[in-house]
């Protein structure tokens, strides 16, 4: 059925291929298809093949928020209805991608991957369900693919028709429109030594701004600041970041202060493979959040959907009560704090162009069709090994009404070692929403004005 079910949608990706990147605004009638056939953000919604219906995901009633933000576990009571090992992955190859496989293969004594119910739990607010509406017939790829017009937030292309329109819903995915957090990165040593990297991270879309004005900075998506607070050597070093929505036309605008040298500086490497902050050189600057920037190198094609067992629902690794090295072991996280579920999910492959440059030749990505989230990217060298296996292991904010990521790893398969961010268990609060930010919060002035030393 699976089979059968898998070539169905990689025919209609073909055939959407063959159409190149034309638009995918669809018809009245077409958008009025979502929240009743389809879910409200483009997915399947009734049960099929080995996925269950879609019955509006979590409520904010699902669990209890505690005053620091702390989510309480609404299935803390599950259990695993199986484990897949390095004994028996092979029995469940059709549902894996080549990076879990290569990780089985990598660490057959340790990594392991616990399976259980699926369940559908993301949901958005009723105002990004709107805005998808909106955007279904009137938002449009620009420059090759490489920007997008006519859209402010929500889904940009519930019906997409190419590789590059499923990338930009990953990319300008509602994340709660102002959100502050403190988070730590870690890259430990392949004996599982690490040092905890702490920063407090801002993003805020442009229609979040307290003095949000149309045309003012239109073609930015968000701003982004981040602050390095620990350990004493880095302490001090901001990064700034106006992320543009068509980054050909105006590449992303980036700014460091340093703090030793109390200067702000423009900063261009903060872009497709420059080095990633604080990453030991295990991740590139478009590894953040899975996968980011300008889609300009790549050539994107749609291969279809696909049932994957993915990391979901991973409340037990925002578990307040957990230590970082309890989380963080020799080789990969601590698997037994980890769940996995089938889920399914649309599967793009991105080449590189000819003429263009990257680390990554190549890189295949497994994308959640209920919440547009990258949840698996294997990435492969110039020789066309696989050098690296991203996850993030999702979780549904139901006070806030939004999906996003307990924590994200990338593996090297080559040194054995990986990276991991986005821990927060230690940390005094969790994410925090709704302040006040304006432009002039986010300006290379404001940043050399919060110089810490």
């Amino acid at each position: 059925m699976l089979k059968q079910q898998f070539k169905q949608w990689g025919a209609v990706a073909a055939l959407s291929i063959l159409a190149g990147t034309a638009h995918s605004a669809v018809s009245e009638a077409e958008a009025a298809k979502l929240g009743s056939e389809l879910t409200p953000i483009g997915a399947i919604k009734e049960a099929q093949g080995n996925i269950p219906a879609w019955t509006g995901g979590l409520d904010a009633t699902a669990g209890t928020a505690d005053k620091n933000g702390r989510l309480s576990d609404p299935f803390a009571n599950d259990k695993p209805q199986f484990v897949i090992t390095a004994a028996n992955y092979k029995e469940y190859a059709a549902n894996l991608t080549d990076g879990q496989k290569a990780m089985f293969e990598k660490y057959p004594d340790t990594y392991k991957m616990p399976v259980y119910e699926t369940r559908r739990t993301a949901a958005y607010p009723q105002a990004v369900y709107d805005e998808t509406k909106k955007n279904a017939t009137q938002t449009t790829l620009l420059n090759d693919g490489n920007g997008i017009s006519n859209f402010t937030f929500g889904v940009p292309f519930p019906f997409p028709q190419t590789g590059v329109e499923v990338i930009w819903n990953h990319i300008t995915r509602y994340r709660g429109g102002s959100i502050s957090r403190v988070v730590g990165q870690v890259t430990p040593q392949v004996n599982g030594d690490f040092t905890l990297v702490r920063f407090k991270d801002e993003f805020t879309f442009r229609n979040e701004l307290k003095d949000y004005s149309e045309s003012k900075d239109d073609n930015v998506l968000f701003y982004f600041k981040q602050d390095v607070l620990s350990p004493a050597r880095l302490a001090g070093n901001v990064l700034l970041v106006h992320e543009t929505l068509d980054q050909v036309k105006e590449p992303r605008k980036a700014w460091v202060y340093n703090a030793g040298q109390r200067r702000v500086r423009r900063a261009p490497q903060v872009a497709y493979d420059g080095p990633g902050t604080a990453s030991d050189g295990l991740r590139t600057a478009d590894n953040f959040d899975m996968y980011n920037g300008s889609p300009d190198r790549y050539d994107w094609k749609l291969e279809g959907k696909q049932e994957i067992y993915m990391p979901y629902n991973s409340y037990k690794l925002k578990d307040p009560d957990l230590k970082y090295d309890e989380i963080i072991k020799a080789g990969h996280i601590n698997q037994d704090l980890t769940r996995y579920e089938l889920h399914r999910v649309w599967k793009v492959t991105a080449t590189l162009k000819d003429g263009q440059r990257h680390v990554y030749a190549k890189r295949v990505f497994y994308i959640d069709e209920d919440t547009w989230q990258a949840t698996e990217i294997d990435h492969y060298d110039g020789r066309g090994e696989l050098w690296r296996v991203a996850e993030s292991h999702n979780v549904m904010y139901y006070n806030r009404q939004l999906p996003w990521y307990a924590i994200e790893v990338l593996y090297d398969l080559n040194s054995g070692r990986y990276l991991a961010l986005g821990l927060d268990n230690e940390e005094a609060t969790g994410y925090q929403y709704d302040f006040d930010r304006g432009y002039a919060d986010y300006t290379p002035a404001a940043l050399r004005r919060g110089g810490v030393r």
